[in-house]
């Protein structure tokens, strides 16, 4: 899959129609999909249909989405959990987070993939 270099892959190309997710779960305003790209056996991404660039930026108006976004992250983990024993959930920031729009992973099970290098940050 090729695609162009973007802060925003899900506004870009999930929620535009470009890339083709295997939806797990959707709300009226969280989409719950298999991870493109996965890292783990099981991968999943949660992420809010609206576009909120982090954790770090929610407002008190986002409440309401959050809660949303936190029923479904829930869900999709105790499924994880009653299927294979076991479950992470992650949101990255900063330079962790690659995509720069809110979402959360869902994983168990073996790394399938190593993890790309953070991007450094330029402190000249």
């Amino acid at each position: 899959m090729n695609q162009e270099v973007t802060d925003d892959f899900y506004c870009d190309f999930v929620f535009s129609g470009k890339v083709d997710v295997e939806r797990v779960s959707e709300t009226e305003n969280v989409l719950a999909f298999k991870h493109t790209r996965p890292f783990w056996e099981t991968h999943i991404v949660v992420v809010p249909k609206r576009h909120v660039a982090s954790l770090l930026t929610i407002l008190p108006e986002d409440e309401r989405l959050l809660i949303e976004l936190l029923e479904v992250v829930n869900k999709v983990a105790t499924e994880t959990v009653e299927r294979t024993g076991a479950a992470r959930v992650i949101t990255n920031l900063g330079r962790y987070q690659e995509s720069k729009h809110l979402h959360f992973h869902v994983c168990s099970g073996e790394k399938i993939r190593p993890d790309q290098p953070v991007r450094s940050l330029d402190h000249s």
